[in-house]
């Protein structure tokens, strides 16, 4: 969340359809509408899983590597694997340019990504191993946490590592006062909440929950709800996607 330069743009406008007034966004979706979403697993041969995964205008590519032997080994744990992450956004993937440097906030969410997939990955499955994952923001239009965080489970999921679940997210924001799903870019840098949410909606766990700005008790309780309604349609997207590269993979069987 952020505030933008110069005069604010009209976000939120009010419409009547069938005798109701409803909320319509700047880009034309209602409030509780993802934006358009497109995933593709295995993109990256050279990788043992990847995905890229799209919202909108944000673009994440995730890459994973493992379960390997841990370099330095003093880092491999006896009983269970260890997962390493690593979120960056590309120079290119913002309006202005952006340092290659890690940030801050680079560094802060590689961390609570890594949380957020270690209670999903059967790591205990792989020890004194690493499992290392990366992600890049190609394209950043909003909301890249949390399509970096379906993408690398995808990844995961793509590389045949064991899991619980998989993990999908969505942010939710309140803009002009009207609570609507899947922020952009504009929308968060104008909202006066913004709340990225990940869920491994089989395990009915929360993995991932921050809140930027300020939301009352019942706004909280609905946020919640629209975050959890747009997890399972994402959720279903990844499903999928993986079906979707397993039947190419049984054709060419087929075809050799």
């Amino acid at each position: 969340m952020g505030g933008g330069a110069g005069e604010k743009p009209v976000l939120i406008r009010w419409e009547e359809r069938d005798g109701q007034k409803v909320a319509v966004r700047h880009d034309g979706r209602l409030a509780a509408q993802l934006r358009p979403i497109r995933m593709e697993v295995g993109v990256l041969s050279n990788a043992d899983g990847s995905a890229l995964v799209e919202y909108g205008g944000t673009r994440v590519l995730a890459a994973v590597y493992g379960p390997r032997e841990a370099h330095p080994r003093h880092m491999a744990l006896p009983d269970r694997a260890v997962i390493r992450c690593r979120y960056h956004m590309a120079p290119f993937s913002t309006a202005e340019r952006k340092t290659p440097a890690p940030t801050r906030r680079e560094v802060e969410l590689s961390k609570v990504i890594r949380e957020a997939l270690e209670a999903v990955v059967l790591t205990e499955l792989f020890p004194r191993t690493a499992i290392d994952v990366y992600m890049e923001v190609l394209q950043s239009d909003g909301g890249t946490r949390t399509a970096a965080i379906t993408a690398a489970s995808l990844a995961l999921a793509d590389a045949g590592i064991a899991m619980r679940d998989l993990v999908a997210g969505v942010a939710v924001g309140k803009v002009d006062g009207v609570l609507v799903l899947d922020i952009d870019e504009i929308e968060d840098n104008y909202a006066e909440a913004d709340m990225p949410v990940a869920m491994a909606p089989n395990l009915g766990r929360v993995l991932l929950l921050q809140l930027n700005g300020v939301l009352a008790h019942d706004e909280f309780v609905q946020a919640m709800e629209l975050a959890r309604k747009g997890i399972q349609t994402i959720y279903k997207l990844q499903k999928e996607a993986l079906r979707r590269k397993y039947v190419e993979v049984v054709q060419e069987g087929d075809e050799q």
